[in-house]
């Protein structure tokens, strides 16, 4: 691997690592809480991705100021626009799959995984 292609490129070397930690943990982890911590992660590395493919240094927000309607003043605001419907989406799954993980609680008093399945398999759901 070339380390100057990695200095000029540490921000998405930045957001795979993110992403490998966050996939990592949704598979390592037992605790439903830390696999959804670990959902989280994964996707602020996508928006992070994302964000930064849609980045075109020197260029401006794709607001028309000052008459300028040149397409080369402005970024693409497509990338800017699946972040914030992805943003939007990842907090209403995370909230489902907070809301049940709490049922879980409630109804096993634990949030151990493996536990919850092997009660389930006793129970003959």
């Amino acid at each position: 691997m070339n380390l100057a292609n990695l200095a000029n490129n540490y921000e998405e070397a930045i957001a795979m690592i993110l992403f490998g930690i966050g996939f990592s943990n949704l598979l390592l982890q037992k605790n439903l809480i830390r696999k959804i911590i670990g959902l989280n992660i994964m996707d602020t590395a996508v928006y992070l991705f994302l964000a930064l493919k849609g980045y075109i240094a020197g260029r401006k927000a794709p607001i028309v100021v000052d008459g300028v309607q040149s397409v080369k003043a402005y970024i693409n605001p497509i990338p800017s626009g699946l972040v914030l419907t992805g943003i939007v989406v990842s907090v209403s799954v995370s909230a489902l799959m907070l809301a049940l993980t709490i049922r879980l609680y409630r109804r096993y008093h634990t949030l151990d995984l493996d536990e919850i399945t092997t009660r389930l398999k006793k129970e003959g759901l």
